[in-house]
């Protein structure tokens, strides 16, 4: 009885019913289509690999376009996903800040572009599977035919007196003030709140609710170039500067009593005997700032409405008080004994000087070598009205409530 052969076709048939299983199997799991292989863990993952991302980027304007507007036009968007990458910068790599949604699906910038400016932006956007999706392009801003510069006080690296204002006057009349506005950033250290007020539309001020403290660093930041001041002007201007605030020296003039008392620091340091406006021509009350100085200067009536009443080519230790002709100054013409007891100037408050200004113990020279750019000078109980806020760099004389509205 022959067995062996029996044994084989026993063996033979398993081995071809499993060669067969295991080549339906594969052919299930190695496949793209449906079918249960889907469900497989590396199946699944090779297919969403292989797949486009959902997310689609927008930008806006158009990859090359030129003269683009400096604003209301850079717009970047996602739809089926959220924006996960922003990067808008100019060819020398000065980023460009700005805002995403709250959703994720859109980013504005924080503030305007400059003018004749190429911009490269570079978006990521990534959909609900983790897939990317990317969109890159470079555009060019408008350079315009009209432009417009702020002229500013006071000068960069000076250090100045606690009643100092940042006051700059622009070159064109602005109606875009909200947009002028916030493209300057006053900062200082140590920190305090500080408001800008405009007084027409050519002249921008900034300053804190009360004199700075004595000591403070402030920082100035005018970034207008590409800011549409009024249709069809823009700004050309980028620029930091800074000052520093001196001692405190506030000097206030009796104009009933004829003598000013010099205070820094909260101390006493003189009393100094004036003369203010005569009964004629008064002298502002009110707190006024410093903001030029000259050792010898002109004065000519006919520039402040005087006429011919005086013109005097050498006017010694002159200091500003305001736009409109009111000086602190030496006065060599006047009797000795005037200083003290009478009013007797044309709205100026006079201090006993020499003629050629060589005399530094005169009172005039005193004040002018004690005095900083900035320091204040406050007039009381002259028969005169209140000087105007914006009568020279005068701010300190509207409340805080009116100058923040």
């Amino acid at each position: 009885m022959k067995v062996q052969p029996q044994r084989r076709i026993r063996t033979g048939l398993p081995a071809l019913l499993l060669g067969a299983a295991l080549l339906l199997t594969t052919a299930c799991s190695g496949g793209a289509g449906g079918g249960q292989g889907d469900k497989g863990g590396n199946g699944g993952g090779a297919r969403t690999g292989n797949e486009a991302s959902q997310a689609v980027v927008t930008i806006k304007p158009d990859d090359g376009s030129k003269e683009v507007e400096t604003s209301g036009v850079l717009k970047i968007s996602s739809t089926g996903g959220k924006l996960t990458t922003v990067t808008v910068a100019d060819t020398k790599g000065n980023a460009v800040e700005g805002k995403l949604s709250g959703d994720g699906t859109s980013w504005e910038p924080a503030r305007h572009l400059g003018a004749a400016t190429e911009y490269k932006v570079h978006a990521v956007a990534k959909d609900e599977a983790g897939r990317e999706s990317a969109k890159d392009i470079t555009f060019t801003t408008l350079t315009p035919k009209n432009t417009f510069v702020g002229h500013y006080q006071p000068e960069d690296g000076t250090t100045v007196g606690v009643g100092m204002p940042v006051s700059i006057n622009f070159s064109r009349g602005i109606t875009n003030t909200e947009a002028v506005e916030k493209a300057i950033q006053v900062t200082a250290d140590p920190p305090v709140q500080i408001e800008g007020h405009w007084f027409g539309n050519d002249r921008l001020d900034f300053r804190p609710e009360n004199y700075w403290k004595a000591g403070t660093k402030v920082t100035v930041k005018l970034g207008l170039d590409g800011v549409e001041g009024r249709p069809g002007v823009y700004g050309k201007q980028t620029r930091t500067f800074s000052f520093t605030v001196g001692r405190s020296q506030v000097s206030t003039v009796d104009a009933s009593t004829h003598q000013m008392e010099v205070v820094r620091d909260g101390q006493v340091i003189k009393s100094v005997p004036i003369t203010a406006g005569a009964p004629s021509t008064t002298t502002y009350n009110g707190q006024m700032v410093i903001s030029e100085k000259y050792k010898v200067t002109r004065m000519n009536g006919a520039t402040v409405g005087f006429g011919g009443e005086y013109d005097i080519s050498d006017v010694p230790h002159a200091m500003r008080l305001s736009n409109s002709g009111t000086f602190v100054h030496g006065n060599y013409w006047a009797a000795s004994s005037t200083f003290g007891s009478e009013n007797v100037s044309h709205g100026c408050v006079g201090l006993r000087d020499v003629r050629g200004a060589y005399d530094d113990n005169a009172p005039a020279a005193w004040f002018f070598n004690e005095s900083l750019i900035g320091d204040v000078v406050v007039v009381k109980n002259s028969k005169d009205k209140q000087i105007a806020p914006d009568n020279g760099l005068n701010g300190w004389n509207m409340p805080w409530s009116e100058w923040i509205k």
